[in-house]
């Protein structure tokens, strides 16, 4: 497959459009850095009232402690989403040893814990290698996963919190950058590149668990969605000024593998029509482009033909 002719990424991050105040809305990405305090619903509130438009929704939910790379899309854009969610992340935190918390990370009481005046910096990185890899994580009690048809946090909140099941996760980079000690605590900064469904605060409290200390996250910065980093993002207080998005076309290249379409093949797609896969090393999703550049449709490619999972033209 090759790319089509789209615009070149910038120094400074991927190339936006800016959209004038009161202007018609195009579809597209926006990349924000989502500051601390705020829910992932009150920034695409924020995002709805400056793009003009209620068709808005997130890829990937951040507490309202964690700051960092939040995908926002717009209009068509909103239909990416689901497919980004999927994408692997990357995260800078900090967690306290020492420390256990209700809701695993800093915004909920302590619990509970033991000191960790005699945690090395040997053994800290010994216990984190336990947890890197294919691992089975049970969800914070406190989280949005459902149990029969209500939220986790619901139920917790209401004096029933629910027994969750540990669900398949895979850390691939888990990696001590640094401790610093305050009495019978110890902060361990990190940096995480994990698949989707992982939860730093389950991180940070079977990190505790393992060293008999308890443990909690004091800090989260998420610092990558797949293609999207947090050098592409933009502030809420810059978008205030500038509404800015990533083009439709070029927010899919920069998340799957591109492959270009004839105009026949265009057409096709467009209708709802398979393809045929032009090589059986291709990607299992991909983002198919007409000649001109124009993105046409999400692609699966299995048994030898490609089959659209969302169509845009």
């Amino acid at each position: 497959m090759t790319a089509p002719d789209l615009p070149a990424r910038e120094p400074q991050g991927l190339k936006r459009r800016p959209e004038a105040s009161g202007a018609s809305r195009a579809s597209g990405l926006v990349i924000v850095d989502k500051p601390g305090g705020m829910t992932s619903h009150d920034v695409v509130a924020r995002i709805r009232r400056l793009a003009g438009t209620r068709r808005v929704g997130h890829a990937g939910t951040l507490d309202p402690m964690a700051t960092g790379v939040l995908v926002v899309g717009v209009e068509k854009a909103t239909r990416l989403l689901g497919y980004l969610t999927l994408t692997e992340k990357e995260y800078d935190a900090t967690i306290r040893l020492g420390q256990s918390t209700s809701t695993d990370d800093a915004e909920g009481e302590i619990t509970g814990g033991a000191t960790a005046a005699g945690v090395s910096a040997e053994t800290v990185t010994g216990a984190v290698a336990g947890l890197t890899g294919e691992i089975e994580q049970v969800p914070p009690a406190v989280s949005a996963v459902k149990v029969d048809g209500q939220r986790a946090y619901q139920l917790t909140r209401a004096g029933a919190a629910p027994e969750l099941k540990p669900r398949p996760v895979t850390v691939y980079e888990f990696t001590v950058t640094g401790v610093r000690r305050d009495g019978e605590l110890l902060d361990v900064d990190a940096t995480v590149r994990c698949s989707s469904g992982t939860y730093i605060r389950a991180l940070a409290r079977d990190l505790g668990a393992a060293l008999g200390t308890g443990g909690h996250l004091t800090r989260l910065r998420r610092t990558r969605v797949g293609g999207y980093r947090i050098e592409d993002a933009c502030t809420l207080e810059q978008l205030a000024g500038t509404f800015e998005v990533l083009p439709l076309a070029q927010a899919a290249a920069a998340a799957f593998p591109s492959r270009t379409l004839t105009a026949d093949e265009a057409r096709r797609l467009a209708h709802g029509g398979r393809l045929t896969v032009s090589t059986t090393a291709a990607p299992a999703t991909a983002a198919a482009y007409a000649p001109d550049g124009t993105l046409i449709a999400l692609v699966t490619e299995e048994s030898g033909q490609a089959r659209p999972l969302v169509v845009f033209a």
